[in-house]
């Protein structure tokens, strides 16, 4: 579950001004100060102060750097669970459909590692919302009474749906009707898209602001709630994210389904994961290289410069290359050691091959994203997605040629997959967020002009608590899921090389018809 933000009401306090009918922000201390109009921001000279603009720059570089990893460790979970919440959906289904065993043990399988995920996803989200009151305080202050009842609508909906249905999810199986109980697991799934969908609202809105007004004290006040939810960004980025999830949750699984494949193992769960996956490889991953470009041009048509960063491209040219390598030198504006391909940016952006195409120069250097970050986080992206489209044609030939679970060059490569979704989803946050600076709402309200007043000590000790303790918290969740994953989803089989149990199915078990078709506590 997406859970950035989730008590944004609370933390929207008005802690930053002294005077709320003032015009005037006050900028954190040693910059400038802002009036904010209906249109823009405006800047006015810097005030005195005995904090230099050293120290001011450390206090907000360390704030950034805090919201970064909060971001990158909570998205992993989120994205992993909404794709997982699905497939249980699907094989509950399955199961229920077909009768097969086989759906049931991967349903009961799959079951925990979900509750870990959710779990952790929650927990990781929830820190932010601390975040943006106590780093972010005027950001909150300005921008609360947009997002803050887009926030309250996730809580209301989405995350009480999913906790209403995921006690029945994880422990009804045995307690409730077996329909009552798919419905409960499609309910958390629902509940997981949903709550996606309100938290890519919030964070769309902040990349193509519309249907608000600024009021007399700065604020932004929604003046149209549709243009607001359904901002012209936010329909390409709930559908690219989706299908992200739903990747990253498949290639997990069909990693997991090759490395059981890998030990000898063939039973039947081992080989339906692993095909299960690669079917999704193949048919959702080139879908999402399609959405991935109507989300491109959207971008393209609201943030320019972004789109600019991304390709490497310093001057407004037509029929521009793709850069495939570079390295982007911010001093010299230029790139060093290029290798491209002549006319196939012009071609993917413009659809033209002498379309023309923006320049980081169209904008002063002060309006420009940090290029060289997100030039290559770009690329990662976009190599994972197609390492995922060419896995997914390969897998269809092996499956013609019966050979997909016996090929093991196909086997290996499956299993080095497994977290590619995970570091394509940083990789295309990284782009999404370093790509619309200097700015926090694209084009009105700069980074800068959003952050706390609070000095560079106490931010770099929040930033310390949180990476110790995130790192010790949920990378021991992350080492118990693996753990589970190494274990084979099949009871009756044993990982290779551990010895066999004398003690196993008892005559009275079998009498009770307790076995792998019979529903069992999840």
């Amino acid at each position: 579950m997406l859970g950035i933000g989730r008590n944004l009401v609370a933390s929207a306090l008005r802690t930053y001004f002294s005077d709320p009918s003032s015009l005037y922000l006050q900028a954190p201390v040693g910059s400038e100060s802002v009036v904010i109009t209906h249109h823009h921001v405006a800047v006015l000279p810097p005030q005195n102060s005995d904090t230099t603009m050293f120290e001011l720059f450390d206090a907000l570089l360390l704030a950034r750097i805090q919201v970064a990893c909060t971001v990158a460790f909570h998205i992993i979970f989120p994205a992993f669970s909404i794709g997982l919440a699905s497939d249980l959906f699907v094989l509950e289904g399955l199961w229920l459909w077909t009768g097969k065993d086989v759906y049931l043990r991967l349903f009961k399988y799959w079951l925990k590692i979900f509750a870990i995920a959710f779990g952790m996803g929650v927990v990781s989200g929830l820190v932010m919302s601390y975040q943006f009151g106590t780093n972010w305080s005027v950001f909150s202050d300005l921008t609360g009474p947009v997002l803050g009842p887009l926030m309250a609508y996730e809580v209301m909906s989405a995350f009480f749906l999913e906790a209403g249905f995921l006690g029945i999810m994880l422990f009804g199986m045995n307690r409730v009707g077996r329909g009552l109980h798919f419905a409960a697991t499609g309910m958390v799934a629902f509940g997981t898209v949903l709550s996606a969908t309100w938290i890519l609202a919030v964070n769309s809105w902040m990349h193509t602001p519309a249907g608000y007004e600024i009021n007399e004290v700065g604020q932004f006040i929604p003046v149209d709630w549709f243009a607001v939810i359904f901002n012209p960004s936010f329909p390409y980025r709930l559908v690219h994210m989706t299908l992200a999830a739903y990747l990253t949750t498949a290639f997990v699984v069909g990693a997991t389904g090759a490395w059981h494949l890998l030990r000898g193992s063939q039973s039947k769960d081992a080989k339906k994961m692993l095909s299960m996956a690669m079917w999704m490889a193949t048919f959702v991953a080139p879908l999402q290289i399609l959405a991935g470009d109507f989300h491109g041009l959207n971008t393209l048509e609201h943030q320019p410069v972004k789109v600019a960063a991304m390709e490497g491209h310093w001057e407004r040219q037509k029929g521009a290359p793709f850069i495939i390598i570079g390295f982007p030198d911010e001093e010299t504006e230029s790139n060093g050691f290029e290798v491209e391909i002549p006319y196939a940016s012009a071609l993917i952006l413009t659809h033209e091959l002498d379309g023309e195409t923006p320049g980081l120069k169209d904008v002063p250097p002060e309006e420009r994203p940090p290029v060289a970050t997100v030039f290559w986080s770009f690329r990662v992206m976009i190599g994972i997605g197609t390492l995922m489209a060419l896995i997914g044609v390969i897998s269809l030939w092996l499956r013609f040629k019966d050979r997909l679970y016996t090929s093991r060059p196909f086997l290996q490569w499956a299993t080095l997959m497994g977290p590619s979704g995970f570091i394509a989803v940083v990789a295309g946050w990284i782009v999404t967020e370093v790509g619309r600076q200097p700015y926090t709402v694209y084009g009105v309200l700069t980074t800068a002009q959003s952050a706390s007043p609070i000095e560079a000590p106490a931010v770099a000790g929040s930033l310390l608590a949180f990476i110790v303790v995130y790192f010790l918290l949920f990378g021991a969740g992350v080492m118990y899921i693996l753990r589970i994953l190494a274990t084979s989803p099949n009871k009756d089989e044993l990982p290779i090389g551990q010895p066999t149990r004398a003690a196993g199915t008892t005559p009275v078990a079998s009498m009770l018809n307790i076995g792998e078709g019979a529903p069992q506590n999840g």
